[in-house]
């Protein structure tokens, strides 16, 4: 994102002639929340001094008698909207205590920010660099409910290869088969057009897009990659980006999810996580002669990675139907090794460029799900504390992991078969986010009890349709 004044927001207003401001910030979770205010509301002062608004009814944040809270608008977030009908200027927000004047311990982008210092601090690198590959579905029609005695959900795409034998209106075929939706050129991939709308609109509001493309599964899944960036800055544009993803599916008749799997016995969708350190405009994690030209430092950092990756996945795959796509024996990389080009590591060393400049790690595991604040921030923490205790990682698995000897399976890890068990790792293993004070006690401890008992149990609770065909007659 380009770097601004709130004077220069202020002109940008006045020139595009602004009528709505319309105010952001991130919930515990992950879901933007937003409020609006007409233009002659934000002024110079309102860089500083804020918004008030009631924080106990957002999830994860104040309660009842400490509700009041601030936002204050972050002039570099600043972006025109490019679907509302009134002319609106859009602004991410740090959420500030109107009575200690301290930023909020629990704000998703102040963890962020907090990342970004401490790794400063340390003085191993200046920047850490992330880019996320999202992936999501482009429905036609969704419906789901649940009550004390029934419960259903029921998807429905024009790709969808169930709707092959559709016959209750003209039906023209091309259809994705099960797995088989990675590549196609139209009319096979029905959404060319649409994704292209999508990265177009992305471009124009500063996010720089590398490729668009439909992905493996049928009915309509689909992934837009976008240019590396800073750990805030690239959080801030995936939220951006996922707005951007919703407003113009819906806008075009579809609806568009970044569940995590939302179609039973065909692929889901993840958020392959590359990053990388620098210093001083030099990539660090380049060395001539070694596996893959890692770096001491980048092998050190993936050791972390997977040494901490159990834990990090209550914030980088935390939902219930993540574990519904992070499987053994199917795609997903759920085994705790790396490799330089084995998608079945958690870990991959991507060989496309013989350049320093593009020597990452892709951290495979996480999903979209997730809030990119929290879970970016972890990654980084996760990978300093290898490098900061030079943490070998298991040697790197090169072979097929599909097709290794149970024997050789069996040794190596994978990643928690369940939110409940992620819940569990974090719980046990979370002093290396808490180095600097990125993350606090209170956060933590907050998110896990906020997932134990609104997604854990809340799932756990309730009867699943298959158990009536698999119970019923007992």
């Amino acid at each position: 994102m380009q770097e601004r004044t709130a004077a220069e927001v202020l002109k940008l207003a006045k020139d595009q002639k602004i009528e709505i401001v319309d105010l952001r910030f991130c919930d515990l979770p992950g879901l933007m929340q937003h409020f609006s205010v007409p233009t002659h509301q934000l002024t110079a002062s309102s860089f500083t001094e804020g918004f008030g608004f009631d924080g106990s009814s957002i999830r994860g944040f104040k309660a009842i008698q400490e509700s009041d809270m601030l936002l204050v608008p972050d002039p570099n977030t600043v972006v025109i909207d490019p679907f509302r009908q009134h002319p609106t200027m859009n602004l991410n927000c740090f959420i500030i205590d109107p009575i200690t004047g301290e930023s909020y311990s629990r704000d998703p982008r102040y963890i962020a920010k907090k990342a970004e210092d401490y790794l400063t601090k340390t003085k191993l690198a200046d920047t850490a660099y992330f880019g996320p590959e999202a992936e999501f579905f482009i429905f036609d029609n969704v419906r789901f409910s649940q009550d004390s005695h029934s419960a259903f959900y029921e998807i429905d795409s024009v790709e969808g290869i169930w709707n092959s034998d559709d016959d209750s209106d003209v039906n023209l075929g091309y259809k994705p088969r099960y797995k088989e939706g990675y590549f196609p050129v139209p009319p096979t991939d029905h959404f060319q057009d649409l994704r292209s709308e999508m990265i177009l609109i992305m471009e124009r509001l500063g996010i720089e897009i590398e490729v668009q493309h439909h992905e493996v599964a049928t009915a309509g899944q689909a992934e837009i990659d976008m240019r590396f960036d800073t750990l805030l800055t690239m959080a801030d544009k995936v939220m951006l980006y996922k707005y951007v993803v919703k407003n113009v599916a819906r806008a075009s008749g579809y609806t568009a999810t970044f569940m995590p799997k939302p179609i039973f016995e065909d692929n889901g969708s993840g958020m392959h996580t590359h990053m990388s350190l620098w210093k001083a405009g030099k990539p660090l994690f380049f060395q001539k002669g070694t596996y893959a030209e890692l770096s001491d430092m980048a092998r050190w950092y993936i050791g972390g990675v997977l040494k901490h990756a159990k834990s990090i996945l209550a914030f980088g795959a935390p939902t219930t139907n993540s574990y519904k796509r992070l499987v053994p024996g199917y795609e997903a990389p759920v085994n705790l090794v790396y490799s330089q080009r084995n998608r079945s590591a958690a870990c991959r060393i991507p060989t496309y460029s013989a350049s320093p400049k593009a020597k990452r790690v892709e951290f495979r595991c996480p999903d979209a799900s997730c809030n990119p604040y929290i879970a970016f921030a972890a990654m980084l923490m996760a990978g300093l504390d290898g490098v900061q205790n030079k943490i070998e990682p298991p040697e790197p698995v090169d072979k097929d992991l599909f097709d290794l000897p149970e024997k050789e399976l069996k040794k190596i890890a994978t990643v928690p078969a369940s939110l409940d068990e992620a819940l569990d790792c974090l719980e046990k293993d979370n002093a290396y986010l808490k180095q600097g004070g990125v993350f606090t006690d209170d956060v933590i401890e907050t998110w896990i009890s906020y997932k134990r008992l609104n997604e854990v149990d809340a799932i756990r609770l309730r009867p699943h349709p298959w158990e009536f065909h698999l119970y019923y007659d007992i």
